[in-house]
């Protein structure tokens, strides 16, 4: 995937897969064997998904997604369910990976909660122990499958091994688990001990192999809640969170569940029948370290396995970033451009910052996408990479050279248009006369911290969700200068455009005419980059006008590596403030003695 969510600029302007066999020796006596017929194709996008809250599970879920990678031949999408301390870890160290053919999304634990809150647990995994049960409604609806693990699992094979095995599944089978390998559910462990209901030893949850698709259409959901209600009549609460609620379930619908052979879950704990899992250890494909001990527990091979945690424990992510040979990974702003594309009928232009590799992958997705083919008006500019930082302003200004249109909306390919903005904006180049006069019109941006937002079709829904804190005033929380002229509370109830003034770091998003000022292109990386332009506008004397029936949504991805430089490099902020007084002196040059009132706001503010 790309590093970064490459600025694009449009309306106008846009800125070897592995086998497995169907092999019923594997499944008798849990030896691996020679594959016999290919069950994933090569470029196969798999998904994996993991519930992460905390410090401590961010931890083990490094080393897990590191023993996933370093075996890897396909394309991999992981789902995290995170609490905030989590998704900030994880958010930045894929961005700091860079793993190619890797795409992440997180999904907010805090939205859940209440899904699984009315459950008592015993388990020391706490309410994040239940969130498993949930992920048909958190997943993106569209995901017919996904592989669910703990965080305490290391892989020692391909993943895709066991995401073949989902072609396994008879028509009515939905989960894919490992039969228990201690006597839990036997009930036998100490007097009176009395687990939760389970067929046989019952099932751990470890690993699980889900087939959301089926389980929707089941009605999972109503399911695995009526299966709680009914036992915690009796049982009172859970002792081994989802685990116990899975295998109640199964008891109830044993033809659902898909046995897998228990070398995908070599359970370590003290109390386990693990060893006859597997003759020699060379054979395990999955090691689960599923007791509070963890590296702690008692085994005849422990030290082996220890080793094999450790060494991914250890193991530089940098080493990861191999590119799967034949197998392109869509990029992010392909991914974005497209759900662009069914914001904005009128014609774009798109400037993206790629290598040759690439722009290669980028031209294939293109031209397969079913959205992007049809489109006879988006022209594609490719600037080539080079160097240490990001010339967003230069790419910016190749976006906007390329454009062919008498007036262009600036903006970046991570906001989503309002539906209708572009026939809207038309309509107000006229109305106001935009021939004739120097104007920038401001569409006001607002943000979303969810991956999944159902998207506001009417200014009135998009302030109904500002008030249920749906969505934001853009930067409000980090940056509230950049947009804050905007005059949300105006805009509120505004039904006609309104004037606004210049103020020192203003950034709006503006529709004006081809011909503006081009973007400085002295600012590379983060900070400043499009405040000097809208700078440069004011002091062309561009009107800042507000349109009060218009909006974009910027959604969510990591942040750049040129935000990273800029928060933690005291000598790249140092730089950026001899830039701008650079530009304030070119700019007093330029425009004369009306320009001195940035440099006197820039030094007071």
């Amino acid at each position: 995937p790309l590093p970064r969510n490459p600025p694009s600029q449009w309306g106008a302007s846009a800125d070897t897969g592995p086998e497995d066999g169907d092999n019923t020796a594997e499944e008798r006596n849990n030896h691996t064997e020679c594959p016999r017929s290919p069950s994933v194709q090569k470029c196969e996008l798999i998904h994996v998904a993991c519930v992460c809250a905390g410090h401590n599970a961010s931890r083990d879920v490094v080393t897990l997604v590191k023993s996933v990678l370093f075996h890897r031949r396909n394309p991999l999408h992981f789902h995290f369910i995170t609490d905030t301390v989590a998704h900030r870890i994880l958010r930045t160290l894929f961005q700091s990976w860079m793993v190619p053919s890797v795409q992440v999304s997180f999904y907010d634990a805090d939205e859940l909660k209440s899904e699984v809150s009315w459950i008592p647990n015993k388990h020391y995994s706490g309410i994040y122990g239940l969130m498993k049960l949930t992920l048909t409604k958190a997943l993106p609806a569209d995901l017919s499958k996904v592989i669910v693990l703990d965080t305490d699992i290391t892989f020692a094979t391909d993943i895709a091994e066991l995401w073949g095995i989902f072609r396994k599944f008879t028509d009515k089978q939905v989960i894919g688990l490992v039969e228990n390998q201690s006597d839990w559910y036997l009930g036998n462990l100490w007097k009176n001990h009395k687990p939760w209901p389970a067929l046989g030893r019952g099932f751990n949850t470890g690993v699980i192999l889900l087939y959301l698709e089926r389980l929707r259409r089941i009605g999972w959901e109503q399911m695995w809640r009526l299966t709680a209600e009914r036992e915690l009549m009796s049982m009172l609460s859970t002792s081994l969170a989802d685990q116990d609620i899975f295998n109640a379930f199964i008891k109830q619908n044993p033809v659902l569940v898909h046995q897998l052979p228990c070398f995908w879950n070599v359970q370590l704990s003290d109390h386990t029948r693990s060893e006859q899992c597997y003759t020699e250890v060379s054979d395990l494909k999955v090691i689960h370290w599923n007791s509070p001990k963890k590296l702690r527990v008692k085994n005849k091979h422990v030290e082996f396995f220890r080793n094999l945690y450790l060494t991914f424990l250890e193991y530089d992510g940098n080493l990861l970033r191999r590119e799967l040979f034949g197998c392109p990974n869509a990029p992010p702003a392909l991914q974005m451009l497209e759900a662009i594309c069914k914001h904005w009928e009128g014609p774009i232009s798109l400037a993206l910052y790629m290598s040759d590799a690439e722009a290669q992958q980028f031209l294939r997705y293109a031209q397969a996408s079913e959205v992007l083919k049809n489109r006879k008006n988006v022209g594609y500019h490719v600037v080539y990479k080079e160097g240490q930082f990001y010339p967003v302003n230069l790419v910016r200004n190749v976006a906007l050279k390329n454009a062919n249109t008498p007036y262009v909306f600036l903006t970046d390919v991570d906001f989503l248009p309002m539906y209708g903005l572009y026939d809207y904006l038309r309509r107000t180049v006229v109305q106001l006369d935009m021939t004739h006069t120097k104007k920038a019109l401001v569409v006001p941006a607002f943000e979303t911290l969810r991956y999944r937002l159902s998207f506001p079709k009417s200014k009135a829904e998009l302030l109904s969700m500002l008030d249920m804190g749906t969505l934001y005033t853009f930067r409000y929380h980090v940056w509230p200068k950049g947009h804050a002229p905007t005059d949300y509370a105006k805009w509120r109830t505004a039904t006609t455009p309104y004037r606004v003034e210049w103020e020192a770091d203003f950034e709006p998003y503006v529709v004006v005419r081809r011909d503006c000022p081009e973007y400085d292109q002295r600012f590379v990386g983060f900070g400043w980059n499009k405040v000097s332009h809208v700078l440069e506008l004011d002091a062309q004397e561009f009107e800042l006008t507000v349109l009060p029936n218009a909006f974009m949504v910027h959604m969510p991805h990591a942040p750049s590596f040129d935000i990273s430089k800029f928060r933690s490099s005291f000598g790249y902020r140092n730089c950026l403030n001899t830039l701008k007084d650079e530009f304030h002196q070119d700019l007093s040059r330029k425009y004369g003695s009306a320009a001195l009132k940035y440099l006197t706001a820039q030094r007071t503010a």
